[in-house]
């Protein structure tokens, strides 16, 4: 017999490719095309490992393990500083997320951010204040936890103190949805602006109190 979903208590948002442009992949493209490797998705891919196996991402190596790894498989060249600020230039938030954001918020929804991010996010922060946007940002490279570990919802959830389905995650990464509905989590993978908005539409008006 099938139900209703639970109604909705808290949405939570990735921040690279939904918040914001998705600085990592498009500032690794530029690297590649200005030292002249091969441009597309393998590089993004090796850094998703590289971010991972160097610690970097959770808190437990460092920006130097992270391009050290980089060099090693990738053959990068260049200054860490030097790599790091072509990706976190690429980083743009897109307005009308915030709004979004903000909107949900008025509307009385405990609204975080949840990223797969390094010390990278709190720099951001620092060049564009979006932290204060947010009930609660969760932050892969202080909880310890990533998103390929099944566990950081689990975490998430206790550390809000609610009920894993009654929390919405949106995240550009199918892999990341997958893993949140595991842990009971409802999910929306975001392919663009106007089709999380009209899901999320659709989603907060099916599980209204």
């Amino acid at each position: 017999m099938s139900h209703d979903p639970s109604p909705i208590r808290a949405i939570l948002f990735d921040f690279g490719g939904v918040i914001a442009e998705e600085g990592f992949a498009i500032g690794l493209r530029r690297i590649a095309r200005e030292q002249q490797l091969p441009v597309g998705d393998a590089i993004v891919d090796a850094a998703m490992d590289a971010v991972y196996d160097s610690g970097y991402v959770t808190g437990q190596g460092s920006e130097a393990d992270f391009w050290r790894l980089m060099r090693e498989r990738c053959g990068l060249r260049g200054e860490n500083v030097e790599l790091s600020a072509i990706i976190l230039d690429a980083f743009r938030l897109r307005p009308s997320m915030i709004g979004l954001v903000r909107k949900l918020r008025s509307q009385g929804y405990l609204v975080g951010l949840l990223s797969d991010q390094t010390d990278w996010l709190e720099r951001l922060d620092q060049r564009d204040p979006f932290f204060k946007e947010f009930d609660e940002v969760f932050n892969s490279f202080r909880l310890g936890l990533g998103k390929r570990q099944p566990e950081l919802f689990d975490r998430v959830a206790d550390r809000l103190g609610l009920p894993p389905a009654s929390i919405l995650f949106v995240d550009d990464n199918p892999g990341n949805v997958e893993r949140a509905r595991q842990r009971g989590w409802q999910a929306i993978r975001f392919e663009n602006e106007d089709q999380l908005k009209r899901e999320l539409t659709a989603r907060l008006e099916a599980t209204s109190y």
